[in-house]
């Protein structure tokens, strides 16, 4: 008996992958491309693809057939010879009845949202990996986070979609005509679509303000080109998932009066605040709407969810008080190609973990975090939600009086300590006086004029670069090279020849010590330069 189960183990057939074509209306994305057929089948698999499943996304069949896929042009053929499909979206009830009992399906399903789907798909002794309940906060999920690919390219499209219905240029212009005001866009939430849109209106060269509850996404605003407008009420909003939390009555009402405030300022706002399980948060109201100004346009890309705006029609773009509503619900279907090609390769990775053995056979071990999380119907078995994560807990902050000490501790050379003592300051300057007095008692007279000039340098010189912190020297580098020029002139007039027969010049030593001092000034110019031309090469695109 244990040889004949050895034997079907190692005899097991090659699974084969189907990619039945979309039927969900305007959905225009292909599970799988020819670039990654051509991965799958050196995995072991054989893959079929529905004839036109790809031409929405400027994939054809010929395109397919070259990777090495195989074309089947009946639905219900490409179903029953699927061991796995490949999908966009949830099945239809259709495409469920014609599924193979016992088979696989990876694809978006959102079982929160879509129990009667879940229950169906149990029925079939189906196993179901759910893409979107990828757990986000393992690191080495990240190849396979449908998610942030697709929330990454719904940003950059609602960018696009506003500027088209936008009557302006996003960027401020100089012209013979006039002048032309840059346009001012907000944008409520920081999460991955939140980011792209800041990046790609930043870049387009409008002005940019964004808010989410979670205070740690503020510098990735900023770094973006963003400013984060903060609500004035304290409260974390971080959930779990790398999803907001659903905030307290106090902050939501602060929040609201900031939203209104940027209501009457900004020409463009973009929603993207999503709460997993749940419909989206109502953020812009009908009166925020109304105080906006004629021609402004809104997109909120909450709208398959219901919407963030309270006037939002889900999958339509309508006016409202004179400002245009978008409220489209296939933002990655307009950017069909790009979006197929980034979720094909998180299918892609998918595969890679299912298939380790690389034989065409995949193996659910329940017992990875990320593929446990993923699987919410396993053999007919309901096994959604799946169990929280043990993940290690974050670092401890420093507690504030630990830092107390070092801010104490006076600096070294550079930078500002803690002033001097009054009597230690009484106790130089007497000393100094003295010193100072001496040399002009008995000095003679030309020594003084290079002492002087001498003092002078020295003083000049502290203040300009040594009593300055060490993380602005380079800022600073064209100050030190002004100094090093007025030390390379000084030098140049001790060793310049005689202007007439009455002028002495000094003697041999004092000309090789000009000539030395010019050589550094020299080095300490050009150097000074060349290393702020390469500090500002690291800034430019």
């Amino acid at each position: 008996m244990n040889q004949s189960c050895d034997y079907l183990m190692e005899n097991r057939m090659p699974l084969t992958i189907g990619v039945p074509r979309e039927v969900f209306a305007g959905e225009k994305r292909v599970a799988t491309v020819p670039e990654v057929v051509a991965k799958l089948i050196k995995l072991g698999f054989k893959v079929v693809v529905e004839s036109g499943a790809g031409n929405f996304a400027n994939f054809g069949d010929e395109a397919y057939q070259e990777a090495g896929a195989e074309i089947i042009a009946d639905t219900a053929a490409l179903w029953a010879a699927s061991d796995i499909v490949f999908k966009v979206r949830g099945p239809s009830e259709a495409e469920v009845g014609l599924m193979r009992e016992g088979g696989t399906l990876i694809s978006f399903i959102w079982p929160a949202q879509n129990p009667d789907l879940m229950q169906k798909l149990a029925a079939k002794k189906a196993t179901v990996l759910a893409i979107d309940c990828l757990p986000r906060q393992l690191s080495r999920a990240q190849k396979m986070d449908a998610l942030t690919s697709t929330a990454g390219i719904s940003g950059y499209r609602a960018v696009i979609e506003a500027a088209n219905a936008f009557g302006r240029f996003f960027n401020g212009q100089m012209t013979a005509a006039g002048k032309v005001p840059p346009a001012k866009v907000f944008i409520a939430g920081a999460g991955v679509a939140g980011l792209a849109a800041i990046g790609t209106a930043a870049n387009l060269g409008a002005i940019v303000r964004a808010n989410d509850t979670r205070a740690e996404v503020a510098d990735q605003v900023k770094s973006l080109g963003g400013e984060f407008v903060k609500v004035d009420y304290e409260e974390e909003g971080s959930g779990g998932g790398g999803y907001a939390k659903v905030m307290s009555e106090g902050f939501q009402a602060a929040q609201r009066e900031m939203y209104a405030k940027q209501a009457k300022e900004c020409d463009i706002i973009i929603t993207t605040a999503l709460i997993p399980g749940k419909p989206a948060p109502k953020l812009i109201t009908a009166e925020m709407v109304q105080s906006m100004k004629p021609g402004s346009v809104i997109v909120d890309m909450a709208g398959e969810q219901g919407g963030n705006c309270e006037l939002t029609v889900p999958g339509e773009a309508v006016v409202r008080h004179g400002v245009t509503i978008i409220g489209y619900t296939d933002l990655p279907s307009r950017l069909a190609k790009q979006s197929s090609m980034l979720y094909s390769n998180n299918l892609l990775r998918l595969a890679e973990e299912l298939c380790k053995t690389k034989d065409g056979i995949i193996n659910v071990n329940m017992e990875d975090d990320a593929l446990r999380g993923l699987t919410v119907v396993k053999d007919g078995n309901i096994t959604w939600p799946a169990p929280p994560l043990n993940l290690p807990a974050p670092p401890a902050k420093p507690a504030a009086a630990a830092a107390a000490p070092a801010a104490k501790k006076s600096a070294h050379g550079h930078g500002g300590g803690e002033p001097m003592p009054a009597n230690k300051v009484a106790i130089v300057i007497a000393v100094a006086a003295a010193l100072f007095w001496l040399i002009g008692a008995y000095a003679p007279a030309a020594f003084l004029g290079h002492f002087t000039v001498f003092v002078l340098a020295c003083f000049v010189g502290y203040m300009v670069v040594w009593n300055v912190k060490p993380s602005l020297h380079t800022p600073l580098m064209s100050v030190t090279n002004a100094v090093s020029s007025i030390i390379a002139i000084g030098a140049l007039v001790q060793i310049a020849p005689p202007l007439a027969a009455d002028i002495s010049r000094p003697d041999v030593v004092i000309r090789w010590l000009a000539v030395v001092s010019i050589a550094l000034a020299t080095i300490n110019m050009f150097g000074g330069f060349a290393v702020t031309r390469r500090m500002l090469e690291m800034f430019r695109k």
